[in-house]
């Protein structure tokens, strides 16, 4: 606890001055300061991590900035409270206050006079001095003044010399320390009395421990405002020279004087602190944390105050501390010290090795290579575009990682050389053998930094370090080191950078590397598209804009005449890892010629001229997946009549075979040959015959279109999924995505917007809501277009604009004020014409703004609009009433898709206006049919329409995006004025569907019949569009809608093999209906993923303002809807709880995570949303979920159980009880699911056993006819209430993150999805079901074909038989298999099923199974879902991604994972013989015993996602003491904190007997253990 004068000073100087005096009041006299103060005086003194060089006599504080903030915000709420009521009690307390002060005055005049009188042996000053430091305790500044403590310090200052009387020493000496504590101007005064020297020598002297550690804290008080002088006295060598004498607490306090001192070192002068250096650097190596970051700090400041001199550089490499700081950084891994000081050790490194070459030397020696490849690959890039102030840490520690390695390889170049760079380079020629080592480090870690998608500043950093690897490697060094990564492709993604920085680097580099081994690399160069690339920077009309982008010359990267980004913008990149700081802003190096005219010298020295022309400069790959695009070229074109279809499908068969035999030939294919063969475009348009080009593309039920494509997915699944005769222990399909992932990493450049250039400022937005808001506004001007006679200019000039606010909203404010003053200069004759027409469109429309598309506010105002009015100012009125109502509702912030969802009542307080923008573009419109909820205006900014669905932030930062600038101009981003344009929007006829061209209909019957089995499929496929801002003629297009092709065909395989089986049994290919069994094999999911995306999603999610204010940029909310397999389940998940519950509680969850050290928090924190505790009964649970569902779905805060007369509560029961509920809803007889008899359990996690429903398939609903109010003798009513509660119970378990243990079908879990189920779905729930009628629809298939063919009647029942036995024989009739009481037709000609009407049976199968049965009771389930939050959220998983995020995981445990995820605490470690016998015992537990254990130990049977490792709190096992003997003990848990405790048993029998004794009798209660 700080003392009570300390915090007044800091309040006072931290507050304004009217409030000082209320602030003071906090630390009025008690009893109990004065103990407080004595124990802080006692006590160790934390270090802040950072001093302010200018900071007033109060920054010195000890205290950190959290407890700062809260003194202040408690200073300043007491004053802002002060009402009628508190003025009195304040009056009373400052009169109070006065008294006090005025006796404390006299006191210590008194003591003054005391103390100067001398006699008695001293007695009396004794008893002065006693009482001094009393009253010091108790008083407060205003008690002083520089008159008493002047006064004071001489006499305390001579006493503290007396040697005769060490009370008298030790009294003197704490008096000081408690004057400097209460008035902290008297250090001055001390310092004038020569009171350093005086505790200086007392530490020097050391004859009492006490006195010394009194001399101490003295001095500590004394450094933080006068540091110059404790430096001229030797202070620093005093408190060091016996430190090691003292306590951890002590040492802490003389170290804390040492860093007051060392931060402000004096810039010139002698250097006294040298001979601190051995001392510190022995202390560099203790083991306490704090001290270790005092002694680092002391060192970074000295480092920094030497680093001009190379003599003193050299002083500080002779005590071993190069080696201790990489033994530090090593071993510690940035725990043992703060990230700040972790990032200035680095920085220490990079002084020392810039100025001295023992430094450098000693660095080598040491491997320091291997310490910086650990740190590159363990820190999180920035990505994409970011400020130039790297603020974070992460970034700092890259950036000062490259700095060193900078430094560790010099090259002197023309006037930049000097001795000590020579005799660097010296050293690395004679010592080849550390520069190899060196690079054979680093070189691979730096490209894949590279190939990460790090910011422009780390790009560039790398690329300088490569290329220095390279300048100093011998040919032979560097013909190794190459070999380590592909440097030809590397450089081939370098040249896809538009920054003219990064291409001469890349330039330089390629040139190098031809000097030394052009033999080697120049055909890779041609292979990887290098020689191409810099033949595009001479002569961009050659690009074929497949892969590079054309080079339109050199970019300025800044704009000088802006002083405020000049400001901003310190350095060119040029100078961005210079060591020596520039006062100035130092122009560019590269002229503007510089990059064409390398380009030209590499192409004219060292590319032949035959290899300009374009045939000899292609390699035999590229010419012949050149000659395989024209073949599917003329496919394309070849007009499909009669039979060609088949000999399309045989074509098309063979040239995929020769693209993937040439894919994975001997010879490898490169990215570059890869894109600009043109394979991609065209395989993608023959795929998806053009569909893929349009913009919204539908069938309209031209089934023919359908026909064509599942006939080419069907060969193309055919080839991939086989392994057929390409050479290769990969499928196909595999080679072929491994190939787009590394186009798709070469080519891509989505941006990360980092948070760097927002100050956090507030700001008022007038538009739209005229709010203040936490971030700085847009200036835009709103101008009238050119030839706009319909409305009127805005009166305004330029207003402020929340960036994160919709277009609607903006229309929303901009509206009634063009609008309405066009009214006004009209005639009222014939404004009263028109009303009837204006009124109706303005009204609902402004209501619409403040609910984004949501039309539940507009159809709740619709039947109260008021009546026309002909009075203009009524008219005015009322417009202005709306957008009132439109301000005050957009108050409360909406959920993201809520805008999309149809039930009322389902409010988000989460997430901005802005998040709207995050909606899917595949996502339904909510079914608001309301045609005014068209756009009024027409918005365009620099003569671009502006996108509806983007917020103005990402319209505006798109456009920077897309200019030719890599560089982000933050300040000129916020201080340009915008000039936007309005339009009146008109009314466009839609696009006539008839209009899109198909092909013509002549399909056979039985093609249509299967198409349209597999129209939800292609549905799905073609309708989503990609990142809106990606331009369709990029090769990034069609590389991310080839692999969206590929996952659904990878998700689709049965379906379309089992469709390319039935269409061969209907041809006649196959006879047996056996051969219909398809077994295929299917590439693992993670396959799709880009790591690359996955790793600039996360960093963007991370970015705690962008994700608070909905900045996200285009491409991720774009992305994710449309190819969410691109990115990893654990990415995925964190974006989803942002778009589903909204940035504070994303925000939270992480701080939460942080905190722990987990990767999943199953106990989260929800800051301001409240816990809800319920009670619920062991005997009804279920009726307990239906009443805390009903009071508490819409909550968002987490809910918690607590069990009637049970003394439990917290995490374990609430686990407990969304299991006992999973275990409610899979009794039988409830008529909710497909009951298989053979299938009923008994649980054994319930408190008396159960019987469930367990089906190795999962659960589907049980189907019902439409027609029928009871299902299975139970009121259906009640089975759909019970869907409702299913879909509540769901929700809330996922945003709570409970884990459920209810096993639900794939099927279901598509129907969750949003998905359409078809026959083929059936065999994933009912497999014998699913099977037959897969082998009905053959025989209906075949019975088409033939009758197709004019086939006799007679002939037709002798070949569609059933296994031989015909249709009419197998007396089936119109009743659901399974449920004789669901008649699924009861027409006169559905009476038995036969050949006639068994195609009629079978569709009528499928719907009362997967469509119509079971329609109402989805629906319940979602409309109970929807009231948590919108079921649409969950579309970027997959169905086994949903069932992992709902019932985690239950997968075996290996010993070493199981050791390396629990925490073993109070009496045990990971060796001792009980825990190695409870390990062998758990992977010795079957299935259901792990369940048990689970269940016991954590509340739940299953594991969190992530398993083991993702368990929050970690499972900890301590040792169970007890007085009787052990093995009479049981097991006992803390479920709450995961938390076993366990006795030392005797044997392994015996423990494994009592646990499972405990795991099996201990369950269904919680009480005391």
């Amino acid at each position: 606890m700080e003392s009570r004068g300390q915090k007044r000073t800091e309040a006072a100087d931290e507050l304004p001055a009217d409030k000082r005096t209320c602030s003071s009041l906090e630390f009025r006299p008690s009893s109990s300061n004065c103990s407080s103060i004595r124990t802080h005086l006692n006590s160790p003194i934390s270090t802040p991590d950072a001093y302010m060089e200018t900071s007033s006599s109060a920054s010195g504080s000890s205290r950190s900035d959290g407890e700062h903030e809260k003194e202040e915000d408690s200073a300043f709420g007491s004053c802002d409270s002060d009402d009628a009521e508190q003025q009195p009690r304040h009056r009373n307390l400052r009169d109070y206050q006065r008294r006090r002060s005025s006796s404390d005055h006299g006191k210590l005049s008194n003591i003054l006079t005391n103390l100067k009188e001398e006699g008695n042996g001293g007695s009396g000053q004794l008893a002065a001095l006693t009482e001094l430091c009393e009253v010091l305790s108790f008083c407060n500044e205003d008690s002083l003044s520089s008159l008493m403590a002047d006064s004071l310090s001489p006499i305390l200052v001579k006493l503290a010399k007396n040697d005769s009387n060490a009370d008298i020493m030790l009294l003197a000496i704490r008096g000081m320390t408690y004057l400097c504590d209460v008035y902290p101007r008297s250090s001055g005064f001390l310092v004038r009395h020569d009171a350093v020297p005086a505790l200086c020598e007392r530490l020097l002297a050391i004859e009492y421990v006490d006195v010394a550690e009194q001399c101490l804290q003295a001095l500590e008080k004394i450094s933080r405002d006068q540091p110059h002088a404790c430096l001229q006295a030797g202070a620093i060598m005093a408190v060091l020279n016996f430190i090691d004498f003292f306590s951890i607490s002590v040492q802490r306090v003389a170290l804390s004087t040492v860093v007051n001192i060392c931060k402000r070192l004096p810039s010139e002068g002698p250097a006294p602190f040298v001979e601190a250096i051995p001392k510190l650097c022995v202390l560099l190596q203790h083991e306490d944390q704090q001290l270790v970051e005092s002694v680092a700090t002391c060192l970074i400041k000295i480092s920094e105050r030497m680093c001009q001199s190379s003599e003193l550089l050299e002083e500080l490499c002779k005590h071993e501390l190069i080696y201790q700081v990489t033994h530090l950084l090593k071993l510690n891994s940035r725990t043992t010290v703060s990230q700040p000081t972790y990032n200035g050790l680095i920085g220490l490194l990079v002084k020392l090795s810039s100025g001295s070459f023992v430094a450098f030397r000693n660095l080598y020696e040491l491997n320091i290579s291997n310490t910086l490849k650990d740190v590159l690959s363990t820190c999180d890039l920035s990505h994409g575009i970011s400020s130039p102030h790297l603020v974070d840490g992460n970034c700092n520690q890259v950036h000062e990682v490259l700095k060193l390695l900078n430094e560790l390889l010099p090259t002197s170049t023309g006037d930049q050389a000097n001795q000590l760079v020579l005799d660097k380079e010296s050293f690395l020629a004679d010592h080849h053998d550390l520069l190899q080592r060196f690079g054979m480090d680093l070189f691979p870690m730096l490209v894949q930094v590279v190939n990460s998608g790090a910011n422009i500043y780390v790009f560039y950093g790398c690329l300088s370090v490569i290329r220095k690897l390279v300048f100093l490697s011998k040919p032979d060094m560097l013909s190794e080191l190459l070999k380590t990564a592909n440097i030809p492709s590397f450089l081939a993604g370098v040249f896809t950078r538009k920054d003219h920085h990064l291409l001469m680097l890349a330039l330089q580099i390629a040139e190098i590397i031809l000097q030394k081994l052009s033999d080697v690399y120049l055909s890779s160069f041609v292979k990887e598209g290098v020689f191409f690339a810099i033949d595009t920077l001479l002569m961009p009309e050659k690009c074929s804009q497949l892969m590079l982008p054309v080079f339109s010359g050199i970019q300025p990267s800044f704009d000088s005449s802006q002083k405020s980004f000049a400001r901003e913008f310190h350095r060119c990149l040029c100078y961005a890892f210079d060591t020596v700081p520039s006062s100035s802003v130092p122009p560019c190096k590269i002229d503007k010629d510089t990059v064409c005219n390398l380009a030209k010298h590499i192409k004219t020295n060292y590319f032949a001229p035959e290899l300009v022309e374009s045939d000899k400069g292609m390699t035999n790959i590229l010419q012949n997946l050149k000659t395989f695009s024209a073949a599917l070229s003329n496919l394309i074109d070849m007009p499909v009549d009669g039979d060609i279809p088949a000999r399309h499908e045989e074509k098309f068969y063979s040239i995929l075979h020769q693209i993937m035999l040439k894919l994975n030939g001997s010879e490898p294919v490169s990215t570059f040959e890869f894109i600009e063969s043109g394979i991609v475009k065209l395989l993608m348009h023959y795929l998806s015959n053009g569909l893929y080009t349009r913009e919204n593309a539908e069938f309209n039920g031209s089934y023919d279109h359908l026909v064509v494509l599942g006939k080419r997915f069907q060969v193309f699944v055919k080839l991939f999924f086989s392994y057929s005769d390409i050479l290769s222990e990969d499928l196909p399909l595999s080679i072929l995505i491994q190939k787009l992932h590394s186009a798709l990493s070469s080519l891509e450049n989505f941006p990360v917007i980092s948070s760097h250039g927002f100050k956090q400022r507030n700001s008022f937005a007038t538009v739209p809501h005229g709010r203040c808001v936490m971030y700085p506004c847009f200036r835009v001007h709103f101008v009238r277009g050119e030839g706009e006679t319909c409305l009127s200019d805005c009166a305004e000039d330029v207003l402020s604009v929340d960036p994160f606010s919709s277009l609607d909203a903006i229309e929303g404010y901009l509206w009634p004020k063009i609008f309405t003053k066009r009214i006004e200069i009209r005639e009222l004759n014939a404004e009263a014409l028109e009303q009837r027409d204006i009124l109706p469109n303005l009204l609902p429309s402004n209501a619409n703004y403040s609910q984004g598309e949501s039309s539940g506010c507009i159809d709740s105002m619709s039947p109260d609009l008021p009546e026309m009015q002909e009075d203009v100012t009524n008219l005015s009125q009322m417009a202005s009433e709306q957008v009132h109502f439109r301000e005050s509702n957009s108050v409360e912030a909406m959920s993201l898709d809520e805008i999309n969802m149809d039930s009322a009542g389902k409010e988000q307080e989460f997430s901005s206006e802005s998040t709207k923008a995050m909606k899917t573009p595949c996502s339904a419109s909510g079914g608001n049919g309301i045609e005014d909820s068209s756009p009024r205006l027409l918005l365009y900014l620099e003569g671009h329409q502006l996108d509806r669905t983007l917020t103005l932030y990402q319209v505006i930062l798109q456009q920077l995006l897309n200019s030719e600038k890599e560089f982000m101009t933050w300040s000129k981003l916020w201080s340009r004025v915008y000039t936007i344009t309005y339009k009146k929007a008109v009314k466009s006829k839609e696009d006539d569907p008839q209009e899109h061209t198909y092909l013509e209909d002549k399909s056979p019957v039985s093609d249509k019949k299967i198409a349209s089995m597999q129209m939800p499929f292609f549905s799905s496929m073609f309708a989503c569009k990609l990142a809106s801002d990606l331009d369709k003629s990029s090769p990034i297009y069609d590389i991310l809608f080839l692999l969206k092709i590929l996952e659904g065909i990878n998700r689709y395989s049965f379906h379309l093999m089992s469709c390319e089986r039935i269409c061969a049994f209907a041809e006649g290919r196959i006879d047996n209906l056996d051969n219909l069994k398809v077994m295929v094999h299917s590439v693992p999911q993670n396959e799709f993923v880009s790591s690359r995306l996955t790793g600039k999603l996360e960093q963007q999610i991370r970015d705690a303002f962008t994700l608070s204010t909905g900045g996200m940029p285009l491409w991720c909310n774009d992305l994710i809807s449309s190819c969410p397999f691109l990115f990893g389940f654990e990415a995925r998940c964190k974006y989803f709880r942002f778009a589903a519950f909204g940035p504070q509680r994303v925000q939270l969850n992480a701080i939460s995570r942080s905190n722990s050290g987990l990767s999943n928090d199953r106990q989260t924190t929800s800051g301001s949303l409240p816990r809800k505790k319920f009670v619920v009964s062991r005997d009804q649970i279920l009726d307990s979920a239906t009443r805390m569902m009903d009071l508490h779905a819409r909550h968002k805060g987490p809910l918690e159980v607590e069990y009637n007369e049970e003394v439990g509560t917290g995490l374990g029961p609430t686990l407990e009880f969304y299991t006992l509920v999973s275990h409610e809803f899979q009794k039988p007889g409830l008529g909710m699911w497909r009951e298989d008899h053979s299938s009923f359990i008994a649980s054994k996690t319930l408190p008396t056993d159960s019987i469930i429903l367990r089906n190795s398939s999962g659960l589907f609903p049980r189907p019902c006819s439409p027609n029928s109010d009871s299902c299975s003798g139970i009121q259906f009513s009640q089975v759909l209430k019970k869907f409702v509660l299913l879909g509540q119970f769901v929700a809330k378990a996922i945003q709570d993150r409970r884990v459920l243990d209810v096993p639900l079908s794939k099927a279901f879990y598509k129907l969750i999805l949003g998905q359409d189920l078809s026959l083929f779905d059936i065999q994933s729930f009912d497999p014998e079901l699913g099977r037959t009628l897969m082998e009905f629809q053959a025989i209906v298939s075949r019975k088409r074909h033939l009758e197709s063919i004019c086939v006799e009647n007679s002939s037709l029942e002798q070949d569609l038989c059933f296994r031989n036995i015909k249709i009419e024989d197998l007396y089936l009739d119109f009743t659901l298999p399974g449920y004789p009481d669901y008649v699924i037709s009861s027409e006169c000609n559905h009476k038995v099923v036969n050949l006639d009407n068994l195609e009629d049976y079978l569709e009528l199968v499928v719907d009362a199974t997967v469509r119509g049965g079971i329609a109402r009771q989805v629906e319940a389930f979602k409309s109970g879902f929807n009231q948590v939050f919108s079921i649409s959220h969950l579309r970027v998983f997959t169905e086994e991604e949903l069932e992992r995020l709902l019932c985690g995981e239950c997968d075996y445990w290996a010993f070493n994972e199981l050791q390396e995820h629990i925490k073993f605490d109070h009496g045990y470690t990971a060796s001792s013989p009980p825990i190695i016998n409870l390990l062998e015992i758990i992977q010795e537990f079957e299935f259901a015993e792990r369940r048990l254990f689970l269940q016991f130990v954590t509340g739940a049977p299953r594991l969190p996602p992530g398993g083991l490792a993702s368990l929050n709190p970690k499972l900890t096992i301590v040792r169970k003491h007890s007085s009787n003997c052990a093995d009479t003990e049981l097991p006992s848990v803390m479920t709450c904190a995961n938390y076993l405790k366990l006795p030392p048993y005797s044997s392994k029998e015996k423990m494994k007997e009592k646990l499972i004794y405990a795991i099996t009798e201990g369950q269904g209660s919680f009480h005391l253990s």
